[in-house]
């Protein structure tokens, strides 16, 4: 599996890197998460400066795709040059957006009239493109998952694990990341988030 995580200037840190480490726990399974950008480096909202991995256009042919947030979203949610430039299909690759990242996949159309989540700084715009905010951290509607909150962002990766390789490589991934001593909570919290999601013969798994 090719995973594009678009990650733009301004990202945030947790969103980027949280869901890439843990979904790059599947190597072993010929998987790959890849920072994903319009630009060769992206700095983030606290001054970290990365290379990316994959140029933007990669998110056309990736299996998954998941889009943080950052502090200048609602400029690149404004930009149509760049958004033209994020090409997706819920019908064949996996989507999944964290705060505001969500204002993304409104303006490229992949939310409609769905109800999505998203962090609280983001809510009115989200609201403003005429999406419903679910009072929740993590919502999906098929192919297509929002998140909101920073650490989310493994809800977004155990859901794309568990519908692509099955609920036991997800909670294995989040038992691995999760502190010692709390790993049976994380891993329980983090199922009964995705789990009404997921097909009904894997959340019965």
């Amino acid at each position: 599996m090719r995973i594009a995580v678009l990650t733009f200037d301004g990202f945030n840190e947790l969103d980027s890197f949280i869901a890439a480490a843990i979904l790059n726990r599947m190597k072993a399974r010929g998987w790959a998460a890849y920072i994903t950008a319009p630009t060769p480096e992206v700095t983030s909202l606290n001054g970290v400066t990365v290379q990316r991995q994959k140029p933007l256009e990669f998110a056309a042919e990736a299996d998954v795709v998941l889009i943080g947030s950052g502090s200048k979203t609602r400029q690149i949610a404004a930009d149509a040059d760049l958004l033209s430039r994020i090409a997706l299909d819920p019908a064949r690759q996996l989507i999944g957006a964290q705060c505001s990242g969500t204002l993304l996949l409104a303006k490229l159309g992949l939310v409609g009239d769905l109800p999505a989540c998203t962090d609280l700084t983001t809510k009115p715009w989200v609201i403003e493109a005429g999406v419903q905010v679910l009072d929740a951290p993590f919502v999906a509607h098929g192919n297509v998952a929002t998140a909101g909150g920073c650490l989310a962002s493994q809800y977004l990766a155990a859901w794309t694990i568990a519908r692509l390789a099955g609920l036991a490589e997800a909670e294995e991934a989040i038992r691995y990341v999760a502190p010692v001593g709390e790993k049976d909570v994380y891993v329980a919290q983090a199922l009964a988030a995705i789990g009404p999601y997921l097909p009904a013969a894997q959340a019965a798994a």
